[in-house]
């Protein structure tokens, strides 16, 4: 019988290269090294967080402002719309509404006027100018409450609104087409200055 060989493979392990060389620390310098490695890298996290913070400050005052800036931008906008849409408004009743109210008070104003002169009871004729359209009014209200001795005049250089009071001394003016003009200007001023404020921004 003839013997053949059979190898066998082998499972043991190969000899374990040997141990690296140990270091040896002394425990008191590994804490020390643990703590700075700790502080170290507690200050950088601390500085990454403060950086972090002061970027989201910087961003939230960029915002901050380009959004008020918006806004006033907004604001002046709505702002001439609205001045802009009261101007037809405004002109209408300074050039309308104004002229007929000052019609109507025209002969209480002259009545207010006289109210002092009335009290004195001077016997100096006073004498009344106002425009022809205004002095029918103006007699009715004043001829039954005065008891001054009152003079009317048509005058037809008086606009509608204006009156003179002339007494033996002095002369009283009261000029309410004047007031209007002036209060029409104001708005014409007013309303130009605005158009160019918003048109150099």
């Amino acid at each position: 019988m003839n013997r053949t060989k059979i190898r066998l493979e082998s499972f043991e392990a190969e000899p374990a290269p040997p141990p690296p060389p140990q270091i040896e620390i002394d425990p008191s310098a590994f804490e020390e090294e643990r703590l700075a490695a700790f502080e170290k890298g507690y200050t950088a996290g601390w500085d990454d967080a403060v950086a972090a913070q002061e970027a989201e400050g910087t961003k939230l005052r960029s915002d901050l402002g380009q959004n008020l800036q918006e806004l006033s931008f907004t604001y002046h906008e709505a702002r001439q719309e609205i001045l802009m849409g009261l101007r037809p408004l405004l002109v209408d009743i300074a050039a309308k509404l104004l002229p007929a109210m000052a019609r109507h008070t025209l002969a209480q104003m002259v009545a207010e006027q006289l109210q002092p002169l009335a009290e004195s009871a001077t016997t100096v004729p006073i004498t009344i100018l106002a425009s022809p359209l205004s002095l029918p009014v103006i007699e009715e209200v004043l001829g039954n409450r005065s008891s001054l001795p009152l003079v009317f005049v048509g005058d037809q250089t008086l606009g509608e609104g204006q009156v003179y009071l002339k007494f033996a001394e002095s002369e009283t003016r009261i000029d309410l087409d004047g007031v209007i003009h002036l209060i029409a200007e104001a708005i014409d001023t007013y309303f130009s200055a605005s158009q160019q404020e918003a048109a150099h921004g």
